[in-house]
């Protein structure tokens, strides 16, 4: 799992770069001191604010209701949202408090909060806390100051939330997608130093290369000396799947192994041979079962019926 540290170093999160969102969402040093002077009144308003944005949105609303199965979890997550308030008030607006708002992201995209919940979040807390901050300080010039020195940090947060929250979900795809091609190119030991990898589907540029790569992978860790490639599952064989699996052989052949091509149709035949692929470097049969006998043969086996 990606660290908040790596997803600062990923998202380019540098003193140049803060100082240039903060030009940016005009967050100016006078703000982050109106906020400061602020923290006596987030401190008094915290446990009201927090329980509203709780009853108001979070619980009224099936979909966010199911983030909150029970009460001790409810509990953490309104001790955090009070915490992650009182921030808002801390006068600062570095790098560590970059990385503590990176950390917020991350967070919600782990547990599944969807985008629209975060974003509704924030407007929700921005309008209960500008509704307590004007009943209890009025509407004079400075009192605006303070509420547009709001308006900035949370829209400063809110960009660096989702940010991360984007960043993470493309780490957690990345991820997924990897464990996809993992089983895609499932490299199986069926004996000794005899390997088979059986492939489904159709076989494009991307995979082609994952296939070589799990293939050589694996002959190396096992020291195989024989790897049956299984294409009963690809359901077209053309120019550029026949020059992959040459490839292929090619490199397993530099390792020290062989490669035996089994599962060939009669179609499939016919096609290697009109498109003139030579398949001399490599051993074929038609069926798995003629190749696993080839492969126990190459690694000085063989199969016996047991008598009677």
């Amino acid at each position: 799992m990606t660290s908040t540290l790596e997803y600062m170093n990923k998202l380019g999160f540098t003193e140049q770069e803060l100082a240039s969102r903060r030009a940016y969402f005009q967050l100016a040093d006078e703000d982050l001191a109106r906020l400061a002077a602020l923290r006596p009144f987030a401190e008094r308003h915290n446990d009201a604010i927090v329980d509203a944005f709780y009853q108001e949105l979070i619980l009224k609303h099936s979909e966010s209701r199911l983030f909150f199965t029970d009460q001790a979890t409810l509990q953490r997550a309104i001790t955090a949202q009070k915490r992650y308030f009182l921030e808002l008030f801390s006068g600062a607006a570095d790098l560590g408090y970059l990385e503590n708002r990176l950390r917020v992201g991350t967070t919600h995209q782990r547990i599944g909060v969807a985008p629209k919940w975060y974003l509704g979040a924030y407007a929700h807390y921005l309008r209960l806390i500008t509704e307590r901050l004007l009943d209890e300080q009025g509407g004079s010039a400075d009192t605006q100051a303070k509420v547009r020195s709001l308006q900035k940090i949370i829209f400063f947060d809110m960009a660096i939330a989702i940010e991360t929250y984007i960043a993470a979900g493309l780490d957690a795809l990345a991820r997924h997608q990897a464990a996809i091609r993992e089983l895609s190119t499932p490299v199986i030991q069926l004996y000794e130093r005899v390997l088979l990898l059986p492939l489904i589907g159709t076989i494009d540029t991307a995979r082609a290369v994952q296939v070589m790569e799990s293939v050589l992978v694996r002959v190396v860790e096992r020291q195989a000396k024989v790897i049956i490639l299984d294409i009963a599952g690809v359901p077209v064989v053309d120019t550029r799947v026949a020059n992959h699996l040459l490839q292929t052989t090619e490199a397993v052949r530099l390792l020290g192994a062989s490669t035996v091509l089994t599962g060939i149709s009669p179609q499939v035949a016919q096609t290697m041979v009109q498109l003139g692929v030579d398949l001399s470097k490599m051993h074929t049969r038609a069926s798995l079962e003629e190749g696993l006998e080839l492969a126990l043969g190459l690694t000085g086996r063989c199969i016996r019926s047991k008598e009677g």
